[in-house]
């Protein structure tokens, strides 16, 4: 999978830009606000129909204009997949493969696979259990469209639930067995997602320890906990025991939507106890674990985009990733930089070809 010619109108800080790309390397350098990180973004847009840095579509417009327009033409398995993401202020975004546009936008993940590491990923450990759970789901759901469909229904009935039990606080009234009509499905669709979860945490868990353990050169003990309310009882029991909660606050407290990943440094919080330097080493393990699980159950190798890397990691760090691509791990790479001549006596040592766009 490789994507080789990008184009862009309106979006974010470019109002037009072409790019045609390298099938291994791609640096885009410069001083920060050139756009370096957008370019990505744009790459990051094509692939999962959201922006990876600000999901709200309507802010990645061009100041001033009302669309934007990223046009890719990607080869996969010897295959052209040209891809349009395309936005106009007061209407959904589209995406369009091939020409045709998706009535549903989730069929359009997994096509691409890809992953970033940015210095942004910091939130994945700083921010609440929404952020891990999304990175939990964003890896499942890239190659089990069964599992973003299935997910997708939850939330929605999660809504739906919360509204009922908003209008029977509103109203002075209760009906359980229109509650029921929801538990029923939620139940179902709850112990599916966290089967999956479990499923997905025995398999990910060891590839994410074998990557911190040779970024940082350490035999520190990392580990991800899944925190979740179906670890000790069923998801029938759940919603059961949350119910009278539920009516106080008038929204679920309790099932798979308020799941979480603890990350485990020596047995503590790597939020709390984690050097600096530990936390990036955690970070990009993280990243590096994603992208060799999407390798394995997708056949296909994801485009790796990594954004500021050396503001993210320390050079022995980067060197340690620089020698797993001499080891052909990887396919195409993404990189910014804000120098230009250290970008450049990095990817000479990996002897892969390469092109440096100097924004």
């Amino acid at each position: 999978m490789h994507l080789d010619f990008l184009s862009l109108v309106n979006y974010k800080s470019f109002a037009s830009a072409e790019f045609e790309l390298d099938e291994k390397i791609n640096c885009f350098v410069g001083n920060n606000g050139v756009g370096k990180t957008n370019v990505l973004d744009a790459i990051y847009h094509l692939a999962f129909a959201k922006s990876y840095f600000n999901p709200i579509t309507v802010q990645n417009i061009k100041h001033d204009e009302d669309f934007f327009v990223i046009n890719g033409n990607f080869n996969k398995n010897d295959h052209e997949e040209k891809v349009v993401v395309s936005a106009k202020r007061g209407h959904k975004r589209v995406v369009k493969r091939n020409g045709k546009a998706y009535e549903k936008l989730s069929e359009h993940i997994g096509l691409i696979p890809l992953v970033i590491i940015s210095p942004a990923d910091r939130d994945l450990i700083i921010e609440g259990s929404d952020t891990r759970r999304r990175f939990m789901d964003s890896v499942i759901s890239l190659d089990n469209q069964n599992y973003l469909n299935q997910l997708v229904t939850y939330n929605k009935l999660i809504q739906q639930r919360n509204a009922l039990l908003k209008y029977f606080q509103a109203n002075r009234t209760f009906d359980r067995d229109g509650l029921e009509v929801y538990d029923e499905q939620l139940i179902v669709l709850a112990t599916f997602i966290h089967k999956t979860r479990v499923d997905f945490l025995e398999s990910f868990t060891p590839i994410f320890k074998k990557y911190y353990a040779y970024i940082s050169q350490s035999e520190e003990d990392v580990n991800i906990y899944y925190k979740s309310d179906l670890n000790e009882i069923a998801a029938k029991e759940v919603f059961e025991k949350a119910l009278q909660k539920d009516m106080q606050l008038q929204y679920s407290s309790a099932g798979t939507h308020k799941d979480d990943l603890y990350f485990l440094l020596n047995g503590h919080a790597v939020k709390k106890y984690g050097s600096q330097g530990q936390q990036k080493s955690f970070l990009t393990a993280l990243k590096l674990a994603q992208f060799e699980f999407i390798k394995s159950q997708s056949g296909t190798v994801p485009i790796l985009l990594l954004d500021d890397i050396f503001d993210k990691l320390d050079e022995n760090r980067v060197s340690q990733i620089i020698n797993m691509v001499n080891d052909e791990q990887f396919g195409q790479l993404f990189i910014s930089d804000t120098h230009p001549e250290r970008t450049e006596q990095v990817v000479k040592e990996i002897h892969q070809s390469y092109k440096i766009f100097k924004l």
